[in-house]
């Protein structure tokens, strides 16, 4: 099972880096990682989705990544409401003859192309991940030249509760 957990990390040199080597240390495979800076200085999210097999495994990894110097916050949002989005970016073959075929594609996705060349379209498309891998799968037999994605980033939607303070309140 796929578990998403959010990180708020001070922006720091080393913290990536000790991050995803406790995850990897531990075993946990890296689904998709995402690292950006946010409305504070000096403070950074991410999201990271690994998988998993258990609930277990889940709460060791979410106390473990509360130990890593710089974390500031831990949240596994997977059982939450969320928004959850990724972007990529495709290059695929195209010529005259298919240009309107390919267009006619990725419009229901809402996808545009942000770059057209003798041989080629330069495609963005953002969702979920269901949606973005659709997309890839309609457009491999125009031939994929090249193929660019952030991984998930997500929100809670409104103000629901971490886990963690629910427990804490249940008890």
């Amino acid at each position: 099972m796929q578990r998403i957990i959010t990180l708020t990390v001070q922006n720091s040199s080393g913290v990536l880096n000790r991050v995803t080597g406790m995850l990897s240390k531990r075993g946990f495979n890296i689904e998709s990682i995402t690292v950006g800076s946010t409305d504070q200085e000096g403070i950074s999210k991410m999201t990271i989705v690994v998988e998993m097999t258990d609930d277990k495994s889940a709460e060791q990894l979410t106390k473990q990544l509360h130990k890593q110097i710089d974390v500031l916050k831990v949240n596994d949002i997977t059982d939450s409401k969320i928004v959850a989005r990724e972007l990529a970016l495709i290059k695929v073959g195209a010529s005259n003859t298919n240009r309107g075929e390919i267009q006619s594609i990725i419009e229901p996705f809402r996808a545009r192309v942000l770059d057209v060349a003798r041989n080629s379209l330069i495609i963005e498309v953002t969702g979920k991940t269901d949606k973005v891998n659709a997309l890839i799968e309609l457009l491999e037999p125009y031939g994929i030249k090249d193929l660019s994605r952030t991984g998930v980033t997500a929100f809670r939607r409104g103000q629901q509760k971490n886990v963690q303070d629910i427990k804490t309140l249940s008890v």
